[in-house]
Order: C-alpha cells, then sequence, then structure tokens
C-alpha cells in the first residue's frame, strides 16, 4: 500500500454525496447502491466477578488500598449494543444511537450500570483492528479488484500529519514510578515543551512531525463536503490480514517509540478499484457503514464477530434520529 497524490481518484464520490448536508448518512455515504448495512462498534463493560462495582463516585472516594485490590479483580470485555439494550431496558434497532439506547445525558462517559458494572461507550470513527480484518476478509469477496482500489484517512487524525508550529503535534507523558529521574526528566521536558507552546508567543514556529511525511502532510486533500482525506493506493485484501496494521504506510511509529503496542488508524474511507461497493467510518459515527450489492449486505448480517444491521437509504444516523428509545 502507498501514498498516492492523485486525489481525482475520489471525484466520483463527491458526485453521490450530498452537497450541502441534509444530515442523513448520505453526507458522507454514496448513494446509488442497492444497500447498506450500519456495522456496530463495540462498547465495553468493566466487571468485578462475584461483586458490585461500586458507583464512579464512590469509586473516587474510595481508600487507594480499596480501590487497588478491585483493580485486581476487574474484568473488561466487549459489550454489544444488542447487550448494552437488554442492560437498560431499551430496544436496538438499526437507527438506535448510543445516548438513547443507555439513557445517558453525556456519551463520552463510563455509565454506572444499576447492577454494578461500568459501560463505556464505543469509539467513534475507529474500528478495532480484529473487526476490521474481519469486515475487509468478507468485502475482499465481493469483488473484482480486492488487491487494487483506495484508502482513506480523514486529515483531521491527531498527530496523523505535521504541521508548523511551536509545539508538537502530541505529547507523551509516561506512567511509572515517580521517583524514576529518568522518568522524572522526561516528563518534565514535555511539560514545559506544551507549555512554552502557549507562554512563548515570540517562539520561531518551524516544522512538526506527524505520523506521515512532510511530503505527504503538504500534498492535496480528497476534499468531500465538510472533511478532507489522504489517499493511498492498495486493496482491501491488504486489511484483511489480523496484523494489518504492521504494514501500513500511516502505521503509529512514533508511539510505538514510546513503548505502545503496535497500532494504525483504522481507515475512514475504502473502496475497490471495481467500485462494487464502500465502507465509510465518519469520524462522528460510532459504527461503519457499508454501502454494495444485496449479496454484499447479507453476507455482512450473517457474519459471526459482526454485529450489523441493514439501513435503508436516506436513513439519518444523527444524535437525535433514535426515534424507538425516546
Amino acid at each position: 500500500m502507498e501514498w498516492t497524490a492523485d486525489v481525482s481518484a475520489g471525484d466520483w464520490l463527491r458526485e453521490r454525496i450530498d452537497d450541502p448536508w441534509t444530515w442523513t448518512m448520505h453526507d458522507v455515504v454514496p448513494r446509488g447502491f442497492e444497500a447498506y448495512a450500519r456495522v456496530f462498534h463495540p462498547a465495553s463493560v468493566t466487571e468485578l466477578p462475584g461483586e458490585r462495582l461500586p458507583t464512579i463516585e464512590e469509586w473516587n472516594a474510595s481508600d487507594p488500598d480499596e480501590t487497588a485490590r478491585l483493580m485486581d479483580r476487574m474484568v473488561d470485555r466487549r459489550l454489544t449494543w444488542g447487550e448494552a439494550a437488554g442492560i437498560f431496558g431499551t430496544v436496538f434497532h438499526p437507527l438506535a444511537q448510543w445516548a438513547a439506547l443507555t439513557r445517558a445525558t453525556n456519551t463520552g462517559n463510563t455509565i454506572a450500570t444499576s447492577d454494578g458494572r461500568w459501560v463505556d461507550p464505543p469509539l467513534e470513527g475507529e474500528l478495532a483492528s480484529d473487526l476490521l480484518a474481519a469486515l475487509a476478509s468478507i468485502l475482499a469477496q465481493h469483488t473484482t479488484t480486492p488487491d487494487d482500489g483506495i484508502v482513506a484517512l480523514w486529515e483531521g487524525h491527531e498527530a496523523l500529519l505535521g504541521h508548523m508550529g511551536a509545539g508538537p503535534s502530541r505529547a507523551f507523558f509516561q506512567m511509572g514510578d515517580p521517583a524514576d529521574p529518568v522518568l522524572a526528566h522526561h516528563n518534565q521536558m514535555l511539560g514545559t515543551s506544551v507549555k512554552d507552546a502557549w507562554n512563548n508567543v515570540f517562539r520561531k514556529e518551524s516544522w512538526q512531525e506527524g505520523i506521515l511525511s512532510r511530503e505527504v502532510s503538504e500534498s492535496p486533500r480528497l476534499e468531500l463536503p465538510g472533511r478532507g482525506h489522504v489517499l493511498f493506493r492498495g486493496g482491501v485484501s491488504e486489511l484483511a490480514r489480523p496484523d494489518w496494521f504492521l504494514d501500513v504506510p500511516w502505521r503509529d511509529r512514533p508511539a510505538e517509540e514510546h513503548g505502545f503496542e503496535p497500532s494504525a488508524l483504522s481507515p475512514s474511507l475504502v473502496w475497490p478499484a471495481d467500485r462494487a461497493w464502500v465502507l465509510v467510518s465518519e469520524v462522528d459515527y460510532d459504527s461503519t457503514v457499508i454501502a454494495g450489492s444485496r449479496e454484499l449486505i447479507a453476507a455482512l448480517l450473517a457474519a459471526s464477530g459482526l454485529e450489523a444491521l441493514e439501513i435503508a437509504e436516506g436513513a439519518a444516523l444523527t444524535s437525535d434520529s433514535d426515534e424507538v428509545n425516546r
């Protein structure tokens, strides 16, 4: 997979996406396909086998020794939207929205359930690497060009692109023993550099490296309504491998240098050269939408490990579109 400066490869999408936005999925998902499916990004739940977890307020007020005891026994796992609906007494359906499904007032916060569990919301704009691989393996079977196509990333992802500025794209503060002099010096240096970006108005701007090179960072984007994307030429078959993130050009090597596990952002858009389907992981959606043939959508709905439902053309996926759980 390689970066491409030919942003005209995505011109056909512009003709099939609503401009100006109409607040349906077609603000970001192209019209004109036979069928559409919504793949729900999993939430997560923290449980304490044999016990109830305290509320968030109780946890914050707890003795440190008690919280340490509980942390040793906590179990985290994925939570499907269907399971979440069962916990909160709501209905899981194709147009479900997380806030309405969980009756939450703040969708970004952990929810302490009445039965003593903690539920965290699904990721927005990101599909877990193993789920993307599972999805890609199905998509590869429904195109004549599985080894050729376009993979696109939204330009606004943190640290993806470099920029001219006084401070770095991001700072890696490291956790560890506060008595460690090397760690303390590292974090102090980062703290100072971050402060300087705000306090020293005379500091000279310089190029701040991102994950991608300066050439890519300064090159044209595929400009769709409200969104700009960096394009890469490659086939969906490359994303079907469980370790696809090891070989993509946007692998997050700077994070790995600071001790993080190998990773890469999941694509925002993917389509094969024959345009048989399109994958859209919109940055503000907590689900991924697939547009394609009826056969493809049926395969996605039947796949184990993916939570997917068919949605109609013209469906709205805004935060207030869940009329069932209002």
